[in-house]
């Protein structure tokens, strides 16, 4: 028989407390763990252009930093930037070109040891009008025609225009050219280059915010352009580089006819190649598939909250993705205006067009780039070549303001190997006068870059803006300046790893 001495009684009583508390400690450890990162970290909500140039500016223009942490719900860095695999090869499936005055992103290509893609200026351009081509350029020379054979061609070409839209080109061209010397100014050095908290302050400092208030059709005709014009040449740019009329606000159309020049190009490999590279570069910590649900502020530091459950504390916080149609809840809540974005579908097909659809004989009348006037019985803003595989085999890729059906693309395509669609909350819809979210959402330390694109949206308007949310970070923040910015054009300090791509893809 036991006897149950009181030193017995004792240790069955207390023999379990031990365990029992490595229980609780372990119950508890997820939400113990879960409010990772000190109340010093910047966080960076976006890994497109804009999250990845704001991370490498703040890195490039300090001496010391805070912990980076951003945060992309998908699975791969570059937001808008992204390829697509058809047929076995890769095309850009967002944003796809490169203007050759867009300095940040060239810099960025140089440092970075990216390559350049050369696409060529010789695409062969049809206006269609749903029922005939209206208008078309020259056939291109043959591939591995001489250098003289393709200059006769382009100068052909531009008699060619000439003939058709007079004088309105070169007002066109000087129109472009005035809005990209303004722009060429967000470029100065430090000195001469004020931190702006307001877009509308950084437009109205480069002269382009009275481009915002009118329309793209009203600045046109004070320029003296024709209808014709109009109608048939700015239209179809309009619709191929943002899905829209010429009823656009001045500024993103002025940048989208700037979209059409010669000596645009991209990566070699895919233009998301960028984002990587600078977030790399800025030692910058990726949380991937980690959206950002709430954001709280916590009075000295924000409390973010992502959809994998965790917590993060952040003394600084940057928006860097539209906040149009992403469901992020802030704590107080944030005002800002309304704005729709412009959803491109973008469909990717293998196969072959159908030349009776057009009104035409044969396939090798069908011009290489198609593109739409503004009427409503046309289902598509353009179709274009992305590569001839051979005579009855090519890659296309057709934009439209809605999906495409399979019965529609049947009428369009004689043949259809394989066929990819992606919808595309490409840029927002413009309209005049437009209107701007603050940069600094809450008077504090939350900055939204994504409100620049209310004035115009692109690549290297992304970095631009980027580059003002971080100096205006730095200008509010005990952070070192590097020496020799304030006096000069900014350099930029980065470290070239083409050695460590591999098939073009950066290990991150």
């Amino acid at each position: 028989m036991m006897v149950y001495t009181e030193e017995k009684i004792h240790k069955a009583l207390t023999f379990p407390m031990p365990s029992l508390l490595l229980r609780i400690v372990l119950l508890l450890l997820p939400s113990l763990l879960a409010a990772t990162g000190t109340a010093d970290d910047i966080c960076i909500v976006g890994s497109g252009i804009s999250g990845a140039s704001t991370a490498f500016f703040l890195t490039n223009y300090t001496t010391s930093l805070p912990q980076l942490r951003v945060f992309e719900r998908r699975g791969k860095v570059g937001g808008r930037l992204a390829t697509v695999t058809i047929g076995g090869e890769d095309f850009e499936a967002g944003g796809a070109i490169i203007h050759p005055r867009n300095l940040h992103v060239r810099r960025f290509a140089a440092l970075l040891g990216l390559s350049a893609r050369d696409d060529g200026d010789d695409d062969w351009l049809g206006i269609w009008d749903g029922g005939r081509f209206v208008f078309s350029t020259l056939r291109p020379p043959p591939p591995g025609s001489s250098w003289l054979r393709r200059r006769l061609h382009g100068l052909a070409n531009s008699l060619v225009l000439l003939r058709r839209y007079g004088l309105s080109l070169l007002k066109m061209d000087s129109f472009v050219q005035e809005m990209l010397q303004k722009f060429l100014l967000y470029y100065n050095g430090f000195e001469s280059r004020p931190v702006f908290d307001s877009v509308e302050e950084m437009l109205k400092w480069s002269g382009l915010y009275g481009l915002t208030q009118r329309t793209l059709e009203e600045e046109l005709i004070d320029a003296g352009l024709n209808s014709q014009t109009i109608s048939e040449l700015v239209t179809v740019i309009t619709r191929i580089n943002y899905g829209q009329s010429v009823s656009i606000s001045g500024l993103a159309g002025a940048v989208s006819l700037a979209g059409s020049e010669s000596g645009l190009w991209a990566i070699k490999g895919g233009n998301w190649q960028l984002a990587a590279g600078l977030l790399k570069t800025a030692n910058a910590t990726l949380h991937l598939q980690e959206g950002i649900d709430s954001i709280s502020d916590a009075g000295d530091y924000y409390v973010l909250k992502s959809n994998e459950g965790h917590e993060y504390n952040c003394k600084v916080t940057v928006v860097a993705t539209p906040l149009d149609e992403v469901n992020i809840k802030f704590a107080p809540p944030i005002s800002i205006p309304p704005r729709k974005m412009q959803h491109t579908h973008a469909t990717f097909v293998k196969g072959l067009l159908n030349p009776k659809f057009f009104g035409l004989g044969s396939v090798s009348d069908i011009p290489e780039l198609i593109a739409t006037m503004e009427l409503p019985d046309i289902p598509f803003s353009s179709i274009s070549v992305l590569k001839k595989h051979g005579e009855h085999d090519m890659t296309y890729k057709v934009f439209s303001r809605a999906k495409l059906d399979d019965t529609l693309l049947d009428q369009i395509f004689s043949i259809r190997e394989e066929t990819i669609r992606i919808d595309w909350p490409a840029y927002p819809h413009y309209h005049a006068p437009e209107d701007f979210a603050p940069i600094i959402l809450d008077g504090k330390h939350l900055y939204y870059v994504n409100t620049f694109e209310s004035a115009a949206s692109a690549m290297e308007t992304g970095a631009v803006a980027a580059e003002n949310v971080a100096r205006l970070i730095i200008s509010r923040l005990p952070l070192g300046l590097r020496a020799g910015l304030s006096s000069a054009a900014s350099e930029l300090h980065i470290k070239s790893f083409t050695g460590e791509q591999d098939s073009g893809r950066v290990d991150l």
